[in-house]
């Protein structure tokens, strides 16, 4: 194994070979069971003691994603890196990367999605469009950001976000009374902890998608149909496919994720989440570089699977057909929902996908269910 290979080189890991994986959470699970159906082996990385993705890996390292010990034998240990989430410390990959271990997809990815200013301000240079935005460091800037961007808006802050976490809403009516504007942007920075964060423009959608795409290490891209999303309290509650969109829109939707693919000299899969105008045009709010929750449908519904996609895509093998045998509704499982199991699994054309985590808190990721309807892909 030549661990000086570059990251966009086509090294190819035979069956035998092994991932090393960075989270060990339901995406590394998945993953893991995905590269076992390839002959790999998938090594684990990650400070907890108990996550769903020990329950199926060949190997696990418990340690902190500071410790350059851990991580140097770890790099020694495995053929390539890979993440299951996009909040690895920076320092982290370029500890791995200096020791020699190829990690796909590269530090750029990280770099780009880890902030949310930075995020928009690398779509907007590539011609992709966002939401209207504006920095905040401190609320004369959340003041100034509210007079470019109108409202209503969300001050998200730039980094850790995620599932509605991390941000919060400013509406005409929170802010029509004598003195309410300033008692509003106060509890709203007051939300977001005081911590550098931006501020968006509201998108008058008609629907929200994503495109769940791949590139191999030797450029080759393949794209998955959009799916329909439906979120619920800030966590994505349904995908759908196909999506009730014109091909046009699917189309351009495609070509944006391979601009993404392309700028970023990406390898592995990625998840590109849209809002659809009633025009038709197409507004991206944020890219995840790694396989994504509105992809789980795959799983099932296709061939090969955004799982295997990811691991084909950074062991250096061909990418897989990302077509669709059926129509699909992917629904998660929150909390205490997942409690349903039994009734689930005697549904039919019904694939239920339980994470093995061992408390149903409310608004965690329990599992997954995915329902079928047999019909040929519109692609």
């Amino acid at each position: 194994m030549n661990k000086f290979t570059p990251n966009n080189s086509p090294l190819s890991i035979p069956p035998g070979g092994i991932i090393g994986v960075m989270g060990g959470g339901q995406l590394g699970r998945m993953l893991a069971m995905a590269a076992a159906r390839l002959g790999l082996k998938v090594h684990i990385y990650c400070p907890e003691e108990t996550c769903p993705a020990h329950d199926v890996c060949f190997a696990k390292t418990i340690a902190s994603y500071s410790d350059e010990k851990a991580l140097g034998a770890f790099a020694k240990a495995v053929d390539v890196i890979t993440y299951e989430f996009e909040n690895v410390p920076a320092d982290c990959v370029s500890f791995l990367s200096s020791v020699g271990a190829v990690v796909r997809p590269g530090a750029l990815a990280l770099e780009k999605a880890q902030d949310r200013l930075v995020e928009k301000e690398f779509l907007n240079a590539i011609g992709v469009a966002t939401a209207p935005f504006h920095p905040v460091d401190d609320l004369a800037a959340l003041e100034a950001g509210l007079q470019k961007v109108g409202r209503p808006a969300i001050l998200k802050t730039r980094r850790l976000g995620y599932d509605g976490k991390g941000q919060t809403t400013l509406r005409d009516e929170d802010t029509d009374l004598p003195g309410a504007f300033e008692k509003a942007i106060k509890i709203a920075w007051k939300e977001v902890g005081a911590a550098p964060s931006i501020l968006e423009g509201f998108v008058p959608f008609e629907r929200e998608i994503s495109i769940i795409a791949a590139r191999g290490a030797d450029g080759d891209i393949q794209i998955y149909d959009p799916a329909e999303n439906v979120h619920q309290n800030g966590i994505l509650k349904s995908s759908t496919v196909p999506a009730k969109v014109s091909e046009e829109t699917a189309t351009h939707a495609m070509a944006i994720a391979s601009s993404i693919l392309e700028a970023l000299d990406y390898v592995g899969v990625i998840g590109v989440e849209f809002f659809v105008l009633k025009s038709g045009d197409l507004i991206v709010n944020e890219f995840a570089p790694r396989v994504h929750n509105s992809g789980h449908w795959t799983f099932d519904a296709c061939a090969v699977s955004q799982f295997e996609q990811h691991i084909r895509a950074v062991a250096g093998w061909p990418l897989g057909d990302p077509s669709r045998h059926s129509n699909a509704v992917m629904e998660n499982l929150i909390g205490e929902e997942a409690n349903a199991w039994r009734e689930m699994a005697g549904e039919a054309n019904t694939c239920v996908h339980l994470y093995g985590k061992h408390e149903a808190r409310p608004g965690r990721k329990m599992g997954h269910v995915t329902r079928l309807a047999a019909s040929q892909s519109n692609r």
